[in-house]
């Protein structure tokens, strides 16, 4: 190190000397200046022990904690410096100096900690030739101001070096740290601002220390009190409350203009004095510093140079790219003005509509523009034009109808933005979507369209028939009806000549409505074999009624010829005519309810709505709801009715008949089968008969009785899965031997779904279960079944039985019928037997079997009971 003292102090006084050793530690020689110094160790070790402790609490925060105790550290370190200075008061650049140096580097990273900011490489080194920049112009500016003065009086260039390079040094670090900390928006930004505070204060307070070494006096007293204050605001920050992060999105922009800034300043000042005669002595070092800041600078504007040139390559690179992407798209790109004059076009416009480029550069856009979207289009490109503050979208998109080379209007999608190369021009990209319209008119044709006849679906009827009510004015001149139709035996269609041949007929069925109904009628096919029309009557109730009866001619007014063969269907027709305030929904509900109706009473007409008909289904509906919880609580009853042979009036078998007890209120079997039937709940009460009667029998046989059982089958049953197999485990439950049971269906189950059923049947009767046709003489295919299934016996329908002795016709028929059976070797019973004369007739016809109520009326088990142990006989 090198030795300095200052000849104007003896150095007899050593008692002085002693006084004023401690304060030397901040470059202060007179005794006054004692307590800045202790005060400045003071607060140092103070902050120290502060940050310590909020690095601890503040653990969570890991910039914030880390930063604290490297900033501790630091404040440690210097106050260290400080202590050692009075041991090494006589060198001019002591290792104290040095410590306190160490101190403000390490302070300088835990300010850099607590900012938490990380930057590449490339940041990194902008940020160090920024600090060099900012460092070299304070020089620069420190030396024209004072520095030079001092230098002089010095007349040691090396001693004027060692003394002014460690607050260099310390000034290099804090213009580094600065940028970083200004420009954070971390949490711990007060923290590390404190930093800064401090490397300030102790850069300038370690300045005016070298200028006073060196000019042989003692600094300032605000010098010398800069440290502690920092340090000790550096202590408190912990305490204090969080800033927050708000005003500082500004800072950085601002920050990055300070080194050019300072350079200004430096130059103006270097060269105000140099003007003024300030060049007689040159100084190496001054002059080296100079022109490393202008040689610095020619390096940042190179990079600055070749970094733009960079970014307009790219900026070229993209809009070519762009328009090579527009044009493998297909889309259309062109430059025009805000007034819509093309500037330049590219070659796509000749593909897409078929103008070529030449001729419509310089021409306008709205020439080319449908009128009725010219409006919009203009409003849109003003508000970007006019929008100044760049307030509004940098892009606009445009959907309007562009006519081409053919005169075709197509539609388009467009988007305008700002072109980068010129404020007053937009750039426009624009697409042809003819495809895409289309796929979309043809995805909402077929969302409310029917795809097999083309007729509007039950979504747009519904609809429509919403916003023909709302729309419609009361009184009697605005009446609307709903007709909704129904093809009768479309089902045996589908399954005789399979489903595309019935969605053929539909198409045809559909033709033939269409050219029934008006051209102000909504007709749409409302699902399956199903249509409904929606009607403006104008108040005339007959309209819509004479529009229902020509429906119905239009489809049985002659055969559909589907699959090379004649296909005669029907129609059943229900009318419903809306009232005030009625909702679409009922309206609709009401015409589906007079159709069924019209259904019921065997089809080919035409039935109005009315009130009753609702009802009917609501009690049809709360009787199917009543059915489910009589089977859950085995409110059932079976009767038997006895079938004894006419000759010897003994018992031979019994019919199975189900009884249904409301609580007290006895239901009659026609009230409560067909909405079991409908509602598929047949099924299990059918079963439960079957079991029942099947034990009932099976225990009279063990008692010596050879009697027979005979139940009736609806269609549900026969086609019920795993309807067999459940007579069969019935059977093998209860022991009946399977030629005791008569399972008996009645002709027009022979009919309908002839395959499967015939199918069923053959299986039961594989089995050795006997069949049996019900109700015999009132179909019409009566004798083909007879030969297709092998039947055991017939039963005389009681309409013929009734007649007998009447009616000569039915007597005759009730003869044919009897004789018929003999001849085939069938059992033939007559039914409904009530009066002695017909019990009479037939048995002079050789009728063998019989019942009724003047044979025997329906009994419960325990009457069967009475008669097996009194008679066998009725």
């Amino acid at each position: 190190m090198i030795r300095w003292r200052d000849p104007r102090v003896p150095l007899t006084a050593a008692a002085a000397a002693s006084a004023v050793a401690f304060a030397a530690a901040l470059g202060v020689r007179g005794p006054g200046l004692l307590t800045g110094a202790v005060a400045g160790g003071l607060a140092a070790l103070i902050a120290a022990g502060s940050l310590l402790y909020a690095s601890v609490k503040s653990a969570a925060n890991r910039p914030a904690a880390l930063g604290a105790r490297w900033m501790s550290g630091g404040a440690v370190i210097w106050a260290a410096g400080v202590a050692l200075r009075p041991f090494a008061e006589s060198f001019l650049v002591s290792f104290a100096d040095l410590f306190m140096l160490l101190g403000t580097v390490v302070t300088a990273g835990g300010a850099l900690i607590a900012a938490d900011r990380k930057f590449p490489a490339r940041v990194v080194l902008r940020h160090v030739t920024d600090a060099y920049l900012c460092a070299a112009s304070l020089f620069l500016i420190g030396w024209v101001a004072a520095l030079r003065h001092v230098y002089d009086d010095a007349a040691d260039p090396a001693a004027f070096t060692l003394v002014m390079l460690p607050p260099m040094i310390a000034l290099l670090v804090t213009c580094a740290v600065v940028p970083s900390v200004l420009t954070s928006r971390a949490s711990s930004w007060p923290l590390a601002l404190a930093g800064v505070g401090v490397l300030a204060t102790t850069t300038v307070a370690g300045l005016a220390a070298g200028v006073a070494r060196l000019d042989g006096g003692d600094p300032q007293i605000w010098a010398v009190m800069l440290a502690p204050v920092a340090f000790l605001l550096m202590a408190a920050v912990p305490w204090g409350p969080d800033p927050g992060t708000a005003g500082r999105s500004a800072v950085g922009g601002v920050v990055a203009l300070v080194p050019l800034g300072l350079v200004a300043v430096a130059a103006c000042t270097l060269l105000a004095h140099l003007v003024g005669g300030g060049a007689e002595r040159p100084v190496t070092g001054v002059v080296v510093v100079a022109v490393s800041v202008v040689l610095l600078l020619l390096v940042r504007l190179f990079f600055v140079s070749a970094t733009n040139m960079r970014l307009r390559g790219l900026v070229k690179l993209g809009e070519r790219q762009l328009r090579e992407l527009a044009q493998s798209t297909g889309d259309v790109v062109f430059l025009c003005d805000y007034e819509g004059v093309v500037s330049e076009i590219d070659a796509g416009v000749e593909v897409t509509y078929g103008y070529r480029p030449q001729d419509v550069v310089g021409g306008s856009i709205f020439d080319y523009i449908h009128p009725e979207d010219v409006p919009g289009i203009q409003v849109a490109l003003r508000a970007m034009h006019l929008d100044e503050d760049n307030t509004a979208p940098g892009a606009c998109l445009i959907a309007c109808r562009v006519r081409a080379a053919d005169g075709t209007w197509r539609p388009t999608e467009s988007v305008a933005t700002r072109h980068v190369g010129g404020d007053e021009l937009l750039l426009v990209t624009t697409r042809d979507v003819s495809d895409e319209e289309a796929l979309r008119n043809q995805v909402a044709h077929l969302t409310f369209h029917d795809g097999v006849t083309g007729l509007p679906n039950r979504a747009y009827f519904e609809e429509r028939t919403r916003e023909v009510l709302s729309g419609r004015t009361s009184g009697p001149g605005a009446n609307v009806a709903v007709i909704f139709l129904d093809l009768d035996g479309f089902t045996s269609v589908n399954d005789s000549v399979g489903h595309a041949s019935g969605d053929y007929l539909l198409g045809q069925a559909a033709r033939r409505l269409r050219g029934a109904v008006r051209a102000d009628d909504t007709l749409a096919r409302w699902g399956g074999d199903e249509f409904a029309v929606l009607v403006e009557t104008g108040g005339e109730a007959q309209v819509a009624v004479d529009l229902a009866e020509r429906l119905v001619r239009a489809v049985s007014q002659e055969p559909f010829r589907v699959a090379d063969r004649d296909v005669a269907l029907t129609a059943s027709v229900g009318v419903a005519f809306t009232e005030d305030d009625m909702p679409a929904g009922d309206l609709i509900r009401n015409a589906d309810v007079a159709m069924a109706r019209s259904k019921e009473l065997g089809g080919r007409r035409v039935e109005v709505f009315a009130a009753q008909m609702h009802a009917d289904v609501v009690r049809r509906l709360e009787l199917a709801a009543d059915l489910q919880r009589a089977l859950i609580e085995q409110q059932f009853a079976i009767e038997y009715q006895p079938i004894v042979d006419l000759a010897t009036s003994r018992v031979t078998a019994v019919e199975a008949l189900v009884r249904w007890w409301r609580g007290s209120v006895f239901v009659p079997p026609e009230q409560f089968l067909g909405p079991a039937e409908d509602t598929g709940l047949i099924v299990p009460l059918g079963e439960w008969i079957l079991r029942e009667a099947c034990r009932e029998v099976a225990a009279w046989r063990a008692s010596s009785w050879d009697i027979g059982l005979s139940l009736n089958l609806s269609a549900r049953q026969i086609t019920a899965p795993r309807f067999v197999e459940t007579v069969e485990e019935a059977l093998t439950e209860s022991g009946l031997p399977a030629s005791a049971l008569t399972l008996e269906v009645i002709e027009e189950m022979l009919v309908e779904d002839a395959e499967e059923t015939i199918k069923r049947l053959s299986e039961l009767r594989a089995l050795g279960v006997r069949l049996a046709i019900d109700d015999f003489g009132t179909g019409y295919a009566s004798l083909a079944f007879l030969r297709q299934l092998p039947v055991d016996m017939i039963k005389i329908d009681p309409s013929f039985v009734s007649g007998l002795g009447k009616d000569d016709t039915l007597t005759l028929l009730t003869r044919t019928i009897v004789r018929l059976g003999h001849d085939l070797g069938l059992i033939v019973v007559a039914e409904g037997i009530e009066r002695p004369e017909q019990l009479d007739l037939l048995k002079r016809m050789g009728c063998t079997k019989g019942q009724g109520f003047l044979v025997a009326r329906p009994m419960a088990a325990r009457g069967v009971d009475s008669l097996m142990r009194t008679s066998l006989t009725v």
